[in-house]
Parts: C-alpha cells; sequence; structure tokens
C-alpha cells in the first residue's frame, strides 16, 4: 500500500545552483546599476546610430568619419530643438507660477463660501484646497529643478561623457553591437543573444519612431486647438501632452487634468469646452492616428509598456523609466522564446 500525506520534492543541486545564480545575478544588476543604465544607453544609441554609418559607409565616406557627422549632427539638432522650446516653456511655466498664488487663493475664498452655505460639504472642500496647494508646490519644485532634472535623465554630466564615449566607440567599429554583446556572453548562448538583440531592437525601433511621431501630432493638435480657443499656458500643455504619450491610455488623460484646471479657472463655459476638446482629441487618436502610426507590427502591449514605464521609474527613476521599454522588450522575447521551445518539446515528446 502506497503511504498517503507524504509529497517527495526531488530537486536536485543543478536547479538550486541555477536559481541561486538567477537572484545573484539580478541582484548584481541593481547594485550596479547605474553603470548598467550607462550601457543599455550607450547600446540604444549605437543601435540608432550604426544603420546610418552602413548607408554612409557604402557610400564611401569613411566609418569614423561618417559617425562622427552623424553625432556632430544629432547633437547640435537636439541643442537647437532645446533652445527653441525651454525658454517658452519655462516662461510660461514661471508666469504660471506668477498667477497661481493669487488664482488658488480666490478658489479657497470661492471654496469657503460654500463651505459656510454647506457645513456637510466641509471635508469636501477641505479636499479640493489640500490638492489645489499640493499642485501649487509640486509646480514650484518642479521649476526650480528644471536643470537638475535634465541632468538627472543620464545622471549627471560623467554618465552623459561616458554614454557618448561608449556608444561612439560601438559605431566605429563595424559589427561593434555583436562583438561587444559576443565578448560578454558565453561561446553557447553567442548567436541566441544576438539574434534576440536583433529582434528586441527592431520593434522597439519601431515603437520609437511611432512615439515619437505620436507625440509631435498630438502636442501640436493640443498646442493649435488651446491657443485657438484662447487658454492660457497653450505651448506648456502641448508639450506636457506630447512627454505624456509615452505612456499608453493614461498618459492623455493625465495631460488633459491640469489643462482642464486651468481652462475652469479662466471659466466654467472654457473648462467644459476644453473637456470636449481632449475628449475629441483622444476619439482622433485612438481611432486614427495610433491605427495609422502604429498600426499592428510593434509587437508592444500596451499594458506591458505601462507596467515596464511604472517599475523603471521605481527601480531608477526618469532613466529607468526611459530604458524600461528596451528592458521589456527583451523579456517579453526570452519569455516568447522558452513558450515556443516548450511547446515544440511537448509536441515532439
Amino acid at each position: 500500500m502506497p503511504e498517503h500525506g507524504h509529497v517527495h520534492i526531488e530537486i536536485n543541486t543543478g536547479t538550486i545552483v541555477r536559481f541561486v545564480l538567477v537572484i545573484l545575478f539580478f541582484l548584481f544588476l541593481y547594485l550596479l546599476k547605474d553603470v548598467f543604465i550607462i550601457f543599455l544607453f550607450a547600446l540604444i544609441i549605437a543601435s540608432a546610430i550604426a544603420p546610418f554609418a552602413n548607408w554612409l559607409e557604402e557610400k564611401g565616406l569613411p566609418r569614423l568619419l561618417g559617425v562622427l557627422i552623424l553625432f556632430f549632427t544629432v547633437l547640435v539638432l537636439v541643442g537647437f530643438l532645446l533652445s527653441l522650446v525651454v525658454p517658452f516653456v519655462s516662461q510660461e511655466v514661471s508666469q504660471l507660477l506668477t498667477g497661481l498664488p493669487g488664482t488658488l487663493s480666490k478658489v479657497s475664498s470661492s471654496l469657503e463660501k460654500a463651505q459656510e452655505g454647506a457645513p456637510k460639504y466641509f471635508d469636501f472642500v477641505s479636499e479640493i484646497q489640500n490638492i489645489l496647494e499640493t499642485f501649487s508646490t509640486y509646480l514650484q519644485q518642479s521649476a526650480q529643478s528644471v536643470i537638475g532634472l535634465v541632468v538627472s535623465i543620464f545622471g549627471g554630466v560623467m554618465s552623459f561623457v561616458a554614454i557618448l564615449i561608449i556608444s561612439f566607440y560601438l559605431s566605429v567599429t563595424k559589427n561593434g553591437i555583436d562583438n561587444f554583446l559576443g565578448s560578454i556572453v558565453p561561446e553557447k548562448y553567442e548567436q541566441y543573444a544576438i539574434g534576440l538583440w536583433k529582434r528586441s531592437e527592431v520593434k522597439v525601433g519601431r515603437w520609437l519612431q511611432g512615439q515619437l511621431l505620436l507625440g509631435l501630432i498630438m502636442g501640436l493638435v493640443v498646442y493649435v486647438g488651446l491657443s485657438l480657443m484662447g487658454i492660457k499656458y497653450a505651448l506648456l500643455l502641448a508639450f506636457l501632452a506630447a512627454v505624456l504619450e509615452i505612456g499608453p491610455i493614461v498618459g492623455p488623460v493625465l495631460a488633459a487634468i491640469p489643462a482642464v484646471f486651468l481652462a475652469f479657472l479662466q471659466g466654467p463655459s472654457m473648462g467644459l469646452w476644453v473637456v470636449l476638446f481632449y475628449v475629441a482629441a483622444q476619439q482622433l487618436e485612438n481611432h486614427l492616428l495610433v491605427p495609422v502610426v502604429l498600426g499592428k507590427t510593434t509587437g508592444l502591449n500596451p499594458v506591458v509598456v505601462i507596467i515596464a514605464l511604472l517599475v523603471g521609474q521605481q527601480l531608477a527613476g526618469i532613466p529607468g523609466m526611459i530604458l524600461s521599454v528596451p528592458v521589456a522588450t527583451v523579456i517579453v522575447e526570452m519569455l516568447d522564446d522558452l513558450a515556443k521551445h516548450k511547446e515544440l518539446r511537448r509536441l515532439s515528446a
């Protein structure tokens, strides 16, 4: 008679060692996350530059010269765009901060009158006042730390220089990324790692191009719409809409909240018009822009993107958010491969 109530679990030493090694590897990555972030940024920049460098090399231009021209052009363009946008946005932020305390005191006094007329709403009214004060404080802190925010994206000046040097080296070397991956991955998994990176690179590239285009279009739509309605701080709100476009579903809703709030301060009817405008813009985006711009080729699930952004922000702040989607794409590709191998083994068994 077999014994009941006893479950025999056999775990060999190899499984335990592998599990411990995986845990230690991820712990090691977390402890060295700053170095890991630098390498990932460099790898992504080199991946974006490499196709253009290859094309210039095919046209007969020396690779070193081609990469130098590309880096210089990109840096000049980014600097030019920032010099165009940042002064206007910071001007609108300072105007908003100057006018906000007066506006908030008016709103507070109106809320206090409402409170006198209806004591039962006391908690609700004080809650709104707290939200408005928090919003004001947050805006002031954001305005003071704009430079800190820009620096923190790349983790400081030294990290930024390191990213440029490593990405330049990977771009200048023919098949630099393949050689780099080959040097850090065991020979047994070398071909798989390179193939996995190339597939992920294509997906991330398409997603990034689509998101940038979508952000630009929605930013322009919001700017033109709010300007025509005479809403103050239209450029600031448009910039916010363009940036938050990276977060699917949630981003556009978050971008609409400050716009609606500021419009209601200008007048209740203005607030209602802005609500209608954002709803219409959202419908335009969902039914026309997203299918055309992003299509069905990206293969990145919006829920996966949101979770990746939240996890990235929790682990490493703004740099973590920027790198979260490429990392999530690689992980999803690996999980897909594991699922395919499992299915093949099941069918062949």
